[in-house]
């Protein structure tokens, strides 16, 4: 869809529509319905992702477009990109070799060194910049680190604004590792892809979330692990607590997510009165 209409990837812009959307469950089914090879055009194609185009198309602009979707589908909260320009993620992995493309980064079985963003210093869209600037909270995570978090993190305006906004800064660490990305990644590994990425020596986040409820069964398909909370990361910051889905080990509660969320930032607040 990106090569043949020229447009940002509408993926991700989806997926956190429908997340924050105030609509009923069939209308999530439907923005997330793929068409099958019954319909050889379409095959493969989310309703979604053709949604959010053709809003783009009617309105003019893909940020426009993104607002009036937000509006049709009563969005409680602003779904922002980090940037309005078409960009590719990059990575080099570990034998030096370099991959272009989110499928073929996370597809890799060689450990990933680095990822970066062609062409390179795209500009931030100055709304994301405003709002990590004006934010009580942010949150960082969780997803995934290397095709889903690390992304918008190499937008240097964006990376900036986190690291100079007065917000109380968490990242949530995965529940399980991910094949092709982070396999045997331990806690410290994601930080530290985190802030090498970010060129910041001292780790930035107030806390760090990690789930030490174990020993749920993992997926039968794929190559997953949780994530140990035994740590070398410092214990400073460091929030320990039950936030996975019991239903889908390699993934989180939102609902227990949420309610830590809410206390780490009434523990601040009290700090600060």
């Amino acid at each position: 869809m990106r090569r043949d209409l020229g447009v940002l990837p509408p993926g991700d812009f989806r997926n956190c529509l429908v997340a924050l959307a105030d609509v009923e469950p069939l209308m999530e089914m439907l923005f997330q319905y793929r068409f099958n090879s019954s319909s050889p055009d379409l095959d493969g194609h989310s309703f979604g992702n053709l949604f959010i185009v053709a809003m783009s198309e009617v309105t003019g602009d893909f940020e426009r477009g993104l607002r009036e979707a937000s509006r049709v589908l009563a969005v409680r909260g602003q779904v922002l990109p980090s940037t309005l320009e078409n960009v590719t993620l990059c990575a080099e992995l570990g034998d030096a070799v370099m991959v272009q493309g989110e499928s073929k980064v996370s597809q890799s079985s060689v450990p990933i060194e680095r990822v970066f963003l062609e062409p390179k210093n795209p500009a931030a869209y100055p709304e994301a910049v405003k709002a990590i600037h004006e934010a009580d909270m942010v949150v960082v995570g969780p997803g995934s680190l290397f095709t889903s978090v690390l992304p918008n993190l190499l937008v240097h305006g964006v990376a900036d604004a986190l690291i100079n906004t007065n917000a109380i800064r968490v990242y949530v660490c995965n529940v399980a590792t991910q094949p092709g990305e982070t396999d045997g990644f331990r806690i410290s590994d994601h930080l530290d892809a985190l802030l090498r990425h970010l060129s910041v020596e001292e780790n930035l986040f107030d806390y760090v979330v990690v789930n030490d409820h174990l020993g749920l069964p993992m997926p039968a398909t794929g190559k997953v692990a949780a994530i140990d909370p035994g740590t070398d990361v410092d214990a400073e910051g460091l929030v320990l607590a039950d936030v996975v889905d019991e239903a889908n080990a390699v993934r989180h509660d939102s609902t227990k997510l949420a309610q830590v969320l809410l206390q780490l930032y009434e523990k601040q607040a009290t700090l600060v009165a």
